[in-house]
């Protein structure tokens, strides 16, 4: 299993990341880390959805029902979407 996949699951509910920080905490490029979310076969067990641009705006969704599903998903996690963005106080940090 891809390590971007693995610390999906560390990120604890009602937080989110960034394309950019999963990368740099797998060194790698957030476009890869996109490739990677893409081919997530389990959203269950690996919750991609919790994966959003650096500027806070959502990002895309593989996943069945696509970007509806993804934002329903993080607000039933308790994260607040206002204006189509995410504010910097649900990022986590990887240690």
């Amino acid at each position: 299993m891809h390590k971007a996949l693995l610390l999906l699951k560390r990120i604890p509910k009602g937080k989110v990341t960034t394309y950019k920080a999963l990368a740099d905490a797998c060194g790698t490029s957030p476009r890869a880390i996109g490739t990677v979310m893409r081919s997530n076969k389990n959203p269950v067990e690996c919750p991609c959805y919790k994966v959003i641009r650096s500027d806070g705006s959502i990002g895309g969704y593989s996943g069945e029902g696509g970007i509806k599903v993804k934002i329903k998903l993080l607000k039933r996690d308790g994260v607040a979407i206002i204006k189509g963005r995410i504010d910097r106080a649900y990022v986590h940090a990887f240690d």
